[in-house]
């Protein structure tokens, strides 16, 4: 690892006082189409030069080989190929970043990386070209810097799906109790994210609202508190536990944990963080803000295993 890359990736504390501040860090790179993409450096290890890569048969399309480091040994991927994008150079690229996803390190080839930016989330912005098909179905949010040029902000838990398959959901113990119906309103943005929560609510027998970031789910939450005190009625009748992503468009899980938790109408309804950031600093922003939970994506035993209890205890209070 080169001393720019390395200072690069350094004072990764300092960036956990970026909690509840509704800003991210974003790493800049490109594929070699022009285009300028960007991912949250919580998931970025380090980077280095291209390493050597042992070729492996029968890998998934994109998956370049394998890698030794320090150890483990990891898959790597070509974004370009992965994202089937046709117009990139051929090669390898110049650069690897390695990652953390869903507990999973992982190497991504890239064409070469740029430099580090800070962003307000507000300004992270979900196009509605992301929902078009197409590459696009693997950008979860842009950005703008200030020289005008746009930043791709790439939905990794779909190019992981798209590379290794959906994660599967077995059965699920249904909580079951007469007369009792279970609400979750949940946000994340990245759509293979919200069809699996979903999947895992549906096998808890729990009803669900759902909202695209933490903009949409404030405004929707705030609503259903207002019209809870003009109807008086107790709002944990209409929802027992929010589940929020960590990184999402517009407002963060960080924030819209600060705005649940400092809201006296929210009082005794827990909120989770389902989050594929797994480290321990995350963790700790999460913990700062109040989340009751922390849960990293995705393991759906784990989340159900994590909603059950805390639903069951909301409900009875």
């Amino acid at each position: 690892m080169s001393e720019q890359d390395r200072s690069m990736l350094e004072s990764v504390d300092a960036r956990t006082q970026l909690a509840g501040s509704n800003r991210m860090e974003i790493l800049l790179f490109s594929l070699g189409t022009g285009e300028t993409f960007g991912i949250n450096v919580f998931k970025v290890r380090e980077v280095s030069k291209t390493p050597k890569i042992t070729k492996t048969p029968n890998m998934p399309a994109g998956v370049e080989g394998l890698i030794s480091l320090r150890g483990n040994v990891i898959p790597v991927l070509s974004l370009a190929r992965s994202m089937d994008l046709n117009d990139a150079p051929g090669g390898l690229g110049g650069s690897m970043m390695v990652t953390e996803y869903n507990k999973r390190i992982l190497g991504f080839l890239v064409h070469d990386v740029d430099r580090i930016i800070r962003v307000e989330w507000s300004k992270v912005l979900a196009p509605e070209s992301v929902i078009t098909g197409g590459t696009h179905r693997f950008i979860t949010a842009i950005t703008e810097l200030p020289n005008g040029k746009l930043v791709s902000i790439l939905d990794v838990e779909q190019i992981l799906a798209n590379t290794f398959g959906e994660a599967a959901v077995g059965e699920l113990q249904r909580l079951e109790e007469k007369g009792t119906d279970y609400n979750v309103f949940f946000a994340d943005d990245s759509a293979i994210a919200r069809k699996k929560i979903a999947e895992v609510l549906d096998k808890l027998g729990v009803k669900h609202k759902h909202a695209l970031n933490g903009l949409e789910a404030w405004t929707r939450l705030s609503g259903m508190a207002s019209h809870a005190q003009q109807t008086n009625k107790d709002l944990r009748d209409e929802v027992q536990l929010i589940l929020v992503d960590a990184e999402m468009p517009e407002m963060d899980g960080y924030v819209l944990t600060k705005n649940i938790k400092n809201d006296k109408r929210f009082a005794g309804i827990p909120v989770v963080m389902h989050s594929s950031l797994s480290s321990e600093a995350n963790r700790a922003m999460g913990s700062r803000v109040g989340v009751d939970a922390y849960v990293a994506k995705f393991d759906a035993d784990m989340l159900a295993d994590t909603l059950r209890p805390l639903l069951m205890k909301s409900h009875r209070n």
